[in-house]
């Protein structure tokens, strides 16, 4: 999936997201802090290309994209809200294409803005960067041309404490960033920064009120980094795996601060790394927790409903899911690691 897909629903319950054979399945708990559900086919029975995104509303919704093949070099978007963890979420609805018609442009992203409308963003035909937006009263506005040039496949999308919606985007060379200037309002394209972003390897999150933090692998260095528009890039740690991380604001101890996690690519287990939110010149270090995993694990952090981290590992190859959720001890402590 293309952003976090471990989610915590409206109703207190956390539901995780997962691609598999021209599908997206989803798994939600049975009440918060319980038994899973198995596994259950989402949005009706369409044919869906690889590389579905999700995003999470302020309201605890979940809205969804994905591709769909209409016919030879052709496809379109489609998408579905998922409203609570234990109804099923809408079939897929099309979204359109934002050259009208075509093949398939790019790996989508999502993000939903405070008054719950998805915005939809996608690398178009020219390689720049476009957006579909749902109305404030139900259906979509028209596709928007948000320019740009050499965008890369997997942008980030985010909503800021604000409830604006920021977007970034890897460029050859550097990164470029959108973000809203109030409700409703077409992102602009600000001020970008030069960088060797390693592909794939984008993740934003809200790390303040007024400020959002995008995480990147800087591909000449192997750090993984940390880029707020105005400032410059700021190495954490030497990234722990090839691909993004998770990401959450959490508070240890009474501190507000940033939690990432990767699978390890030389122990294969789950790296973490806290600090203080926004102070990355602090640095950080990785910390190892639960069993050794699969090669193509991957990593998702969410906050449970009492404000717990929790933790979930998926491997694609075997299905297998687990979880952690953080204990009542000191610091960042985890508690056994379970298959769900």
């Amino acid at each position: 999936m293309n952003g976090d897909w471990l989610l915590l629903g409206r109703d207190g319950r956390l539901s995780v997201y997962l691609p598999s054979d021209g599908a997206t399945l989803w798994r939600a708990e049975r009440a918060p802090g319980g038994a899973w559900e198995p596994p259950r086919r989402l949005g009706g029975d369409q044919e869906l290309l690889p590389g579905p995104a999700v995003g999470r509303g302020p309201d605890g919704y979940a809205h969804l994209a994905a591709w769909r093949s209409t016919g030879a070099d052709r496809a379109d978007l489609v998408h579905t809200t998922h409203f609570r963890p234990l109804l099923a979420p809408l079939d897929w609805q099309p979204a359109g294409h934002p050259n009208k018609q075509g093949d398939r442009t790019g790996t989508p992203a999502v993000a939903v803005d405070a008054q719950g409308r998805a915005h939809v963003f996608v690398r178009n035909g020219g390689g720049g960067m476009s957006m579909l937006a749902q109305k404030e009263k139900g259906g979509w506005e028209p596709w928007r041309d948000l320019k740009g040039r050499g965008v890369r496949e997997e942008p980030a999308a985010v909503t800021g404490g604000s409830g604006l919606v920021e977007l970034y985007a890897a460029v050859p060379g550097g990164i470029l960033h959108w973000r809203q200037e109030e409700p409703g309002a077409r992102p602009v394209l600000g001020e970008g920064v030069d960088a060797a972003v390693r592909p794939g390897t984008l993740r934003a999150q809200a790390t303040s009120p007024e400020r959002t933090t995008l995480f990147f692998t800087d591909d000449d260095t192997g750090d993984l980094c940390a880029w707020r528009p105005g400032g410059k890039p700021t190495p954490l740690v030497t990234a722990a795996d090839p691909g993004p991380v998770s990401a959450v604001r959490c508070v240890i101890d009474g501190h507000d601060c940033t939690l990432v996690a990767q699978r390890s690519a030389t122990s294969d287990r789950v790296a973490f790394a806290a600090y203080p939110a926004e102070q990355e010149a602090m640095g950080a270090a990785w910390t190892e927790s639960g069993p050794v995993l699969p090669k193509d694990a991957v990593v998702s952090l969410a906050l449970d409903a009492d404000a717990r981290v929790v933790a979930a590992s998926l491997s694609p190859s075997t299905g297998q899911l687990l979880l952690t959720r953080r204990t009542d001890e000191a610091g960042l402590a985890l508690g056994a690691w379970r298959a769900v």
